[in-house]
């Protein structure tokens, strides 16, 4: 998939997550039902061990980039100074098949099972090329708090 500047989305503008704890460059595509976002893994990341990038990070991709599909109703408005809660209630599923390295860009695609007021089930996959890395059903749950 190529990345082009003006396809781009501000992944700002869909998740509360700052580095260093961001693990989401962009998103490629966003619907109320799917999304696909990029990573690219660097050397001063926290989940990074021996050039790897390890296990838990793909899990927390994986949940950034599921999260962004429930979290784009909190930020419709860039402007605002939204503040979000949010975490993973569960985790139905999880098979890891291998570990990108330093300097490898991953791309993860995730789908909404279902959707229940600030509840939602997410399938997601992630890749580096044509190698599936993660795949993962996640539960997810956010919600706007008080500033």
């Amino acid at each position: 998939m190529e990345l082009k500047e003006e396809n781009l989305i501000n992944i700002h503008n869909f998740l509360p997550h700052r580095e260093p704890m961001l693990m989401v460059d962009y998103i490629l595509e966003l619907t109320p039902e799917k999304v696909i976002t990029s990573f690219e893994i660097t050397s001063d990341n926290i989940f990074v061990y021996n050039d790897h990038f390890v296990e838990a990070g793909l899990i927390e991709h994986s949940a950034q980039t599921s999260s962004s599909i429930l979290g784009q109703s909190f930020f419709e408005n860039p402007e605002s100074n939204t503040k979000v809660i949010g975490f993973i209630t569960n985790i139905k599923k999880i098979e890891v098949f291998g570990s990108p390295k330093v300097g490898d860009k991953i791309i993860s695609k995730a789908s909404l099972i279902s959707k229940y007021e600030n509840i939602c089930q997410i399938f997601c996959e992630t890749f580096l090329d044509d190698e599936l890395l993660i795949r993962t059903e996640i539960s997810l749950f956010i919600q706007e708090i008080e500033s």
